[in-house]
């Protein structure tokens, strides 16, 4: 349906239609724009016949609206039309069947459920997400008064800030706002503001002790969950290629796998060691996974383990680096709860162990780590 201003509507004569009505998919109703296209041209019908009798018919010049879809010649203006819409466009039926098989199960029916009781004014606690200050953890003061600072910045021109503000948040504030050309309502790099991603440098180097990256291996992402998702589905081409999951795991990976079209190759950890990895069930995983035909990609790691908890030993993620390199693998390393550490063996970044294992291995063994504010002492979920 379209609206028209000012434009002659013709109805041409069967004879005179200027293409086959084949191709017009039997739409009869011609616009043309020249408003004095002489009606003499085609004679109109004996007894007032229709359009494919040989009748030309001109509309007011005021403005006219034409349905291109329904209305055919002999209709009468203002009558119903048939509907032509077989129902809802978009159905359970009819979208991507990948979104389909798409299963996220923190957010499944036992969510669902509680959102239900929560409605019905029940309390309940929600633990199936590590969302922190919805359980009580607050936020950290300094991040929230340098965010303050950078998001209303003519608060530092207010007198009244030095006495409300400490001076270390507002150092902080103004030395950010001159590296983020345009303040915090600017685009950035895609990869993310490079004074930024050399913080993030400083920190690692800090954590390990030593090994730091270089800035333009960091991606700053909205949350670690967005660049779990990015990486997989470069790395997904279609259901014949295979990630290694642990088992159990957090439903991310499952979910984000199926929604790219790959396949999901679950490895199980050991219960009875504590959690910990069995290489020799990973490499039966794998073989079973190449047996079948699939070509398998990557391995992830969990760790701090999500939903086990446990920190796996630095002998251990030596053993993943060997048997991802022996395999073939990118190596994903989840690691987002680092600062969540409840178990005697201490964290240890893949990126820690793997620079310490010098050559082949730091060449040539590809390595993706994922970290969040979103967990720790900073919890910041929503505002990340």
């Amino acid at each position: 349906r379209i609206r028209t201003p000012r434009f002659r509507i013709w109805h041409y004569p069967a004879d005179h239609l200027p293409y086959e009505r084949s191709r017009a998919h039997g739409h009869r109703e011609q616009l043309n724009s020249c408003p004095e296209m002489p009606s003499s041209k085609f004679p109109p019908a004996a007894n007032g016949g229709n359009a494919a009798e040989g009748v030309a018919r001109e509309s007011p010049e005021d403005e006219v609206e034409v349905d291109l879809t329904t209305q055919d010649v002999g209709e009468e203006e203002g009558a119903p039309r048939a509907a032509t819409r077989g129902g809802k466009v978009l159905t359970e039926q009819s979208i991507n069947p990948l979104v389909v098989k798409c299963k996220y199960g923190v957010r499944g029916e036992i969510f669902q459920r509680a959102q239900e009781l929560v409605r019905e004014g029940c309390k309940v606690i929600f633990t199936s997400l590590g969302n922190p200050h919805q359980l009580g953890q607050p936020p950290l003061t300094f991040l929230r008064q340098v965010l303050a600072l950078c998001a209303a910045p003519f608060l530092m021109d207010d007198p009244a800030t030095a006495r409300a503000f400490p001076p270390d948040a507002v150092a902080r504030a103004r030395r950010y706002l001159k590296e983020l050309k345009g303040g915090v309502g600017a685009y950035q790099d895609s990869r993310g503001n490079l004074h930024i991603c050399k913080e993030v440098c400083e920190f690692i180097e800090r954590r390990d002790g030593g090994s730091r990256p270089k800035p333009e291996d960091i991606f700053l992402t909205n949350g670690a969950s967005h660049g779990v998702k990015t990486v997989l589905q470069v790395m997904i081409r279609g259901e014949g290629d295979g990630i290694m999951v642990p088992i159990p795991q957090y439903p991310l990976f499952s979910a984000a796998i199926a929604l790219f079209g790959g396949t999901l190759i679950g490895y199980h950890l050991s219960e009875v060691s504590g959690w910990a990895l069995d290489v020799d069930r990973m490499q039966a995983a794998f073989d079973k996974a190449r047996r079948e035909g699939i070509t398998v990609r990557a391995v992830v790691v969990i760790n701090p383990g999500n939903p086990t908890g446990q920190c796996l030993s630095v002998v251990q993620l030596q053993q993943l680096v060997h048997f991802a390199y022996a395999n073939r693998l990118v190596l994903l390393a989840d690691e987002v709860y680092q600062e969540n550490v409840y178990s005697t063996v201490q964290f240890s970044s893949c990126y820690k162990v793997l620079q310490n294992m010098g050559a082949p291995y730091v060449a040539e063994q590809e390595l993706v780590s994922f970290h969040s504010i979103s967990k720790g002492v900073a919890g910041e979920c929503g505002l990340r």
